[in-house]
């Protein structure tokens, strides 16, 4: 159902109130100015009752009935000499549904109780004249145990429709859930074909251009030796070719490593020390501004499958794009998460790498995975394509999102390695 259909039902709820109220208005006594206001005064209430309710969230339920049991007391205080008797005591069913429909099962036999009690309470002036005989108290029990059946009844319903729509919002949220799964499997699933496709070109691709460059490179080299004496001109300009071949070549020998399918060796590591590994390999060869370590650790976390080589292979990209994107602004921090995960009902670990440089424009961060994207102005994007591929081998995932800090923080999750696996021991470090 649409807004708009909910609110034309609405009006047409609150149109049927008020034509009822105005039937009671029409009947006798016509001329009781007082009992008019009073039937007003109700159908005020009744067309102001969810904007009470939205105004005053926790108060608002209470006051809403309150007012029509004092309004229901008014009401019949004038349209009858003897109160008790009066036959518009069903306005008393108004507060008690009212209390049914916004309360749990104990609030509304508390509400009904004390209608119960205020309708008892004409009581009081009524045997000051008159005596109160048995049929008199019968016909008032079955009144009074009738507040307590309507309520009863509408209450029931009112908790199995919260409990329906309860269950519905679950539901959605679920579904919502799953469609946000379904997209980012679909999305990992195009990067995949888009990820063999490219590499089964590359690899042919690599192999026919490394047989041409190991000749260019010989070829350069011996025009090196031949002119040096003679011609240093020429031979700088041979010494020129051989650097830029061999910069092909290591270019070549990248795109080997992201198309070569890759044979992992898995066993169960710990995340942590690998990780410092990495960063310790960055420091040792880092020549830029300062850049902060936050290590947030959390203790006991189990041990995942691992290659050694290549896991660390992604740490220490990760960490030399952290540190590379954090020099355009002077340093920064770099904050390592590592901490127990569920990812899809699977038991993990995820590390956070989050940065606080200048971050992955929102468009680009969807195509940061694919090959020859980058965000640096040197570089042709690989990189980030064979963390992706290591990452996929290990039947891990990773995502960027958004640092809160303006930088970008890259999420890894890896699944938790079999508890009858046991980790493998740190090895011996010398001296």
């Amino acid at each position: 159902m649409t807004a708009a259909d909910e609110h034309k039902k609405l009006n047409w709820m609150n149109l049927l109130s008020l034509a009822l109220l105005a039937g009671l208005a029409a009947l006798p006594p016509v001329t009781e100015i007082h009992k008019q206001l009073i039937l007003l005064a109700i159908g005020v209430l009744q067309l102001s009752e969810d904007r009470i309710i939205a105004w005053l969230p926790k108060r608002g339920r209470a006051y809403v009935v309150i007012l029509k049991l004092l309004l229901g007391m008014l009401l019949l205080s004038h349209t009858n000499q003897l109160s008790i008797n009066s036959s518009y005591y069903p306005i008393f069913y108004l507060p008690v549904v009212t209390a049914a429909v916004y309360f749990g099962p104990i609030g509304t036999l508390l509400w009904t109780l004390l209608a119960s009690a205020l309708y008892c309470s004409y009581l009081i002036p009524a045997l000051q004249a008159y005596e109160l005989t048995s049929d008199a108290i019968t016909e008032l029990v079955i009144r009074n145990l009738f507040f307590f059946l309507a309520a009863i009844i509408v209450n029931g319903f009112a908790t199995e429709n919260r409990r329906q729509t309860r269950r519905y919002q679950y539901l959605a949220e679920q579904l919502a859930e799953t469609n946000r799964q379904l997209e980012q499997a679909q999305a990992d699933a195009r990067r995949s074909e888009r990820l063999a496709a490219l590499g089964q070109l590359s690899a042919g691709l690599a192999h026919e251009l490394r047989n041409p460059l190991g000749i260019i490179k010989g070829s350069a080299e011996m025009l090196t030796q031949q002119l040096r004496s003679t011609t240093p001109i020429a031979a700088e300009l041979a010494g020129f070719i051989s650097g830029e071949v061999e910069r092909m070549n290591a270019l070549v020998t990248r795109f080997l490593d992201f198309a070569r399918p890759m044979r992992l060796r898995l066993q169960p590591r710990p995340l942590d020390a690998a990780v410092d590994r990495a960063i310790q390999d960055v420091l040792a060869n880092w020549h830029g501004p300062e850049i902060r370590i936050d290590r947030q650790y959390q203790p006991n976390v189990p041990p995942v499958p691992l290659d050694q080589d290549l896991g660390e292979r992604v740490f220490i990209n990760l960490v030399q794009n952290a540190f590379e994107a954090m020099s355009e602004v002077g340093g920064g921090t770099l904050t390592i998460t590592i901490a127990r995960a569920e990812k899809n009902g699977r038991e993990g670990v995820e590390l956070k790498f989050t940065d606080t440089g200048p971050g992955v424009p929102p468009a680009q961060r969807e195509e940061i995975f694919n090959p020859f994207m980058t965000t640096k102005k040197t570089g042709v994007g690989l990189g980030l394509s064979i963390v992706s591929k290591i990452i996929d081998e290990h039947g891990a995932s990773i995502s960027l999102a958004a640092a809160p800090s303006g930088g970008a923080s890259f999420v890894l999750f890896f699944p938790a390695a079999p508890a009858s696996v046991s980790p493998t021991p740190p090895a011996a470090v010398s001296a």
